[in-house]
């Protein structure tokens, strides 16, 4: 029992650093979308369209809240839906793989309906 007590402190203190490291590099939802832990900052006209997306993204969700649970929804869910349709276009433009490509319709066609349904709906609630 000794020995197995010994071995988990032992594995602890091996990967004790990689722990640490990680809760230094933990980030909230979107506080760094166009970038990922990890990689290397590379610029190319598909970086530059998907970073271009995600600034877009957060200026327009950064509303004044009204306290309506669906009306501040939906006015958030916009912005965030118009840029999946705006990455999905950057991988129309600038992607190779079929299936990604085939996707990246299916998931413009998806938000814009939504889109367009969630303006009705706002439109309809006088907001």
């Amino acid at each position: 029992m000794k020995y197995v007590v010994l071995a988990v402190l032992a594995s602890l203190v091996a990967i004790a650093p990689f722990g640490e490291q990680a809760l230094s590099q933990q980030q909230t939802p979107h506080s760094n979308h166009s970038m990922p832990m990890g990689s290397a900052q590379t610029s190319s006209a598909s970086t530059e369209g998907y970073k271009a997306a995600n600034e877009a993204m957060h200026r327009a969700m950064n509303i004044p809240f009204t306290g309506d649970a669906d009306v501040d929804f939906v006015r958030q869910m916009m912005p965030h839906h118009r840029a999946a349709v705006d990455m999905a276009k950057v991988v129309l433009a600038h992607g190779k793989d079929p299936e990604i490509k085939k996707l990246a319709q299916e998931i413009i066609a998806a938000q814009e309906k939504e889109i367009a349904f969630m303006q009705s709906w706002l439109a309809k609630h006088g907001k």
